[in-house]
């Protein structure tokens, strides 16, 4: 078993969880970080009517935010946004240097 999951209260912005494992008396300590990015397209995509042209320009959106993201840490995980959200939340954990 690579991973498990383990419950953590609502991270607010800017807020880091540190989580603390033993495997085998072994003690490893990770930090995990919820950022939120704007999901809904700027003024400059507002032309954009078709429902597949404004999900790309969504993507494209959030893959330039994930791409100048803080090298340092790793993406984990991309919440699944309300149809009507306005950010969408990604899940980082803090690369462990060796």
């Amino acid at each position: 078993m690579k991973e498990i999951c383990i419950p953590i209260p609502y991270l607010k912005a800017q807020e880091i969880a540190d989580v603390e494992v033993s495997v085998a008396g072994q003690k490893l300590q990770y930090s995990f970080r919820v950022e939120s990015f704007p999901w809904e397209v700027d003024d400059e995509f507002s032309s954009l009517t078709d429902p597949l042209e404004r999900s790309l320009a969504r993507i494209y959106k959030l893959k330039s935010a994930i791409d100048g993201y803080d090298k340092a840490w790793e993406l984990i995980q991309i919440f699944n946004p309300d149809e009507h959200a306005d950010h969408i939340h990604i899940l980082y954990r803090k690369k462990i240097s060796k």
